[in-house]
């Protein structure tokens, strides 16, 4: 692929809850878009709009000069990029996949090098924003790859964020977002307990927010997912089970490099324990319902 132009068909796959937001925002610009979720009916408010259905992941990379995935686990990027008939196999010569999937860097690595093999560009370029991110198009996404593939296709990722940073090598946009999930799995743990310390000294939790979300405690978590916390919304903006993949990736990581993280394996014991308690499936706020018990 060349040039982006809105005549590039774009192909999506993943529409669950970041995904079909950030498939709409391709959509609404424009854009050709071709799509493939697990669950079609997840994808059915897409397809009223306009986009096309393929019915395999085969039939979308034929169709596509550039694919975009966002999908579970490491194992769904390994089958969908590198399994017998994975997207490698039936996309056409130059051109470009970047997969938004929070996952391992080794294997950004190896997906990147056999794409290099079959004239593919690859880029890994996972996000963080949440659910909310994702709607409003607000998300950070930080990209692993060659530097020419990702100004080529800069201006579709600008679609979907207002923080678009180029990292390096890769599996660089992969090392970032780990770097980004062990900063939230502290952050979690410390909000959550800030939350419970208002609520058990006789403050009101949401004046106490109007003081610290603007000093020197403030962050996303505080602002977005402790106002869900006092309301007792644990609907996912990300799930639980999904943090818990990500921490044990950046868990591996840590290890690979000889690097101590205390607080990095304290929140992954923690939300392994909310998960065994059935809210694996619960956003990742739930965990101050395990705190609190």
């Amino acid at each position: 692929m060349k040039r982006l132009t809105k005549e590039t068909v774009i192909g999506f796959i993943g529409t669950g809850v970041m995904g079909k937001s950030m498939a709409g925002h391709i959509l609404e610009a424009g854009f050709p878009l071709v799509i493939y979720n697990r669950t079609k009916h997840k994808a059915s408010d897409l397809i009223d709009r306009g986009a096309k259905w393929a019915d395999t992941p085969k039939e979308l990379a034929e169709a596509s000069d550039l694919v975009i995935t966002i999908v579970g686990y490491p194992s769904d990027v390994e089958e969908l990029y590198l399994g017998e008939d994975g997207i490698l196999h039936h996309l056409r010569q130059g051109s470009v996949a970047i997969d938004m999937t929070t996952s391992s860097p080794a294997l950004a690595d190896a997906i990147f090098k056999s794409g290099k093999e079959k004239g593919i560009s690859i880029l890994d370029a996972p996000v963080s924003g949440g659910d909310i991110g994702a709607e409003e198009a607000r998300l950070s996404i930080m990209v692993g790859g060659e530097e020419n593939t990702f100004n080529l296709v800069k201006p579709l990722l600008e679609l979907l964020g207002t923080n678009v940073v180029y990292q390096g090598k890769p599996g660089a946009g992969q090392h970032t977002k780990m770097c980004n999930q062990i900063t939230i799995a502290s952050n979690m743990m410390g909000v959550s307990e800030a939350l419970l310390y208002a609520k058990k000294s006789g403050l009101d939790p949401d004046t106490v927010l109007k003081s610290i979300t603007s000093g020197a405690a403030g962050s996303w978590s505080l602002s977005n997912l402790v106002p869900r916390m006092i309301e007792q919304d644990y609907a996912p903006g990300f799930y639980v089970k999904h943090f818990i993949k990500d921490l044990k990736i950046a868990l591996h990581s840590a290890k690979e490099m000889e690097l101590r993280t205390p607080g990095l394996e304290l929140a992954l014991s923690l939300y392994e324990q909310l998960a065994a308690e059935g809210e694996e499936n619960s956003g990742t706020q739930a965990l101050i319902k395990l705190l609190e018990a």
